[in-house]
């Protein structure tokens, strides 16, 4: 898949910096720091607008952030509800917070493919027999017991603000992506 880009740049930065370019987020998201322990935080709401903040274990692949959850988990719970998110993220040299649609991958293609990006990436996931999700011999305790379910992040709004030199904070707009 090709990279796409924003529709829409903002400079936010309220210091006088020059906007960020797109191109400098996209490489810290495409391209994490191998030895680095990046923390993808994802949060939801419930049906009664309650927020919830949880670390996924997520890659990008593909333009996009993958990530598993099982389906008793409240993050699950909450996106069967509201599939609306956001994700922060600290990566080197630019923290971003994304904000979009999450959409569970549900085809067996789908599911082997992100299975085996995550082998890629170190963790033994294999699709679930089942067809639901991915299994592995081990997981985060707060993922709750295999299957887990496949999502995929479809961000249509990105925030970077820049931790070393050339500083500042920017957005970018995306037109919609995915199917729903």
């Amino acid at each position: 898949m090709t990279e796409f880009a924003p529709n829409e740049t903002r400079n936010l930065d309220g210091y006088g910096n020059a906007e960020l370019t797109w191109e400098r987020a996209h490489h810290a998201l495409a391209n994490p720091e191998p030895s680095s322990n990046t923390i993808y935080f994802l949060c939801t709401a419930s049906a009664d607008g309650k927020p919830h903040a949880a670390p996924v274990g997520a890659i990008w692949h593909n333009e996009g952030i993958y990530f598993i959850s099982g389906p008793g988990t409240r993050k699950s719970r909450n996106l069967a509800e509201n599939p609306r998110a956001s994700m922060a993220i600290g990566l080197k040299g630019i923290d971003l917070v994304l904000e979009g649609r999450v959409e569970q991958v549900s085809d067996a293609e789908g599911i082997a493919e992100i299975a085996g990006v995550y082998k890629q990436h170190g963790w033994p996931a294999e699709p679930d027999p089942s067809g639901q999700g991915v299994t592995a011999p081990y997981n985060a305790p707060a993922a709750g017991p295999p299957p887990w379910y496949v999502y995929r992040f479809w961000f249509d709004t990105v925030i970077g603000t820049a931790t070393e030199d050339p500083h500042g904070t920017t957005r970018w707009r995306f037109a919609p992506q995915g199917q729903g």
